[in-house]
């Protein structure tokens, strides 16, 4: 296995499953969906061999292999009313690790209005040499199939970077490609597993703020300069 990231997907085995659904209708009593939906979500999850995502964790990595619980989740569809749905497995029910699509791949889920918009924005990631995932409902729609994306939806992009100065680059480039038919919102990944809104990453190296929220596995915290003077 490799190590844990947020936004990673990870796949149960069938006897995870099962201990996800014994365990699902006492789980969730403060989603505005009744719990009947949330188990009905969860068993078709398990019937389709659908992943879950990796989300916030309640220790560092290390603590959490090989038996530790891992926090999971997943975003459900228009037809379980749109409810983040939270699940807890143990790491020996993880059968493998994923990645959400890549931003290549989402192309033909977009409006026709902000298709070439979108191109440029992936050939110009390319040409960074960047990788560029896409999770939230975009995501998800691509992943199963089912109605998540409206009108509204954001597309949230993951992209990986190695650098303060490969981080600029990376949300110049989104900044450029701002004032489509569709809002892009998303992170920015560092290779420690530091993660940055890049909106916000702008401003903080603009000297609009002296601190920035660096969202971990673990948790997140506010960071000054000093930092990522490593990285720059």
């Amino acid at each position: 296995m490799t190590p844990l990231r947020r936004h990673q997907l990870v796949w149960l085995d069938e006897y995870a499953w099962h201990r996800v659904l014994a365990t699902a209708s006492s789980n969730y009593p403060a989603l505005t969906v009744p719990s009947s939906q949330v188990q009905d979500c969860l068993a078709h999850w398990a019937q389709q061999g659908w992943p879950l995502v990796v989300t916030r964790q309640a220790a560092e990595p290390a603590a959490l292999a090989p038996a530790g619980v891992l926090a999971l989740g997943l975003a459900a569809p228009a037809r379980w009313g749109r409810q983040p749905i939270s699940v807890s497995a143990s790491w020996p029910g993880v059968a493998r690790q994923g990645a959400f699509p890549t931003a290549g791949d989402i192309g033909p889920e977009l409006p026709a209005a902000a298709q070439p918009g979108w191109q440029r924005l992936c050939q110009g990631l390319a040409r960074l040499g960047l990788q560029a995932q896409v999770y939230g409902s975009y995501g998800w729609q691509r992943i199963t199939g089912m109605n998540y994306v409206h009108a509204a939806s954001d597309i949230d992009l993951l992209i990986a970077v190695r650098t303060a100065a490969q981080a600029d680059l990376a949300a110049a480039l989104l900044r450029a490609g701002e004032g489509g038919p569709v809002r892009i919102d998303g992170e920015l990944a560092f290779d420690d597993g530091a993660a940055v809104a890049w909106r916000e990453w702008l401003r903080f190296r603009a000297g609009q703020t002296d601190r920035i929220l660096v969202k971990r596995l673990a948790g997140a915290t506010l960071e000054d300069a000093g930092a990522w003077a490593v990285a720059a």
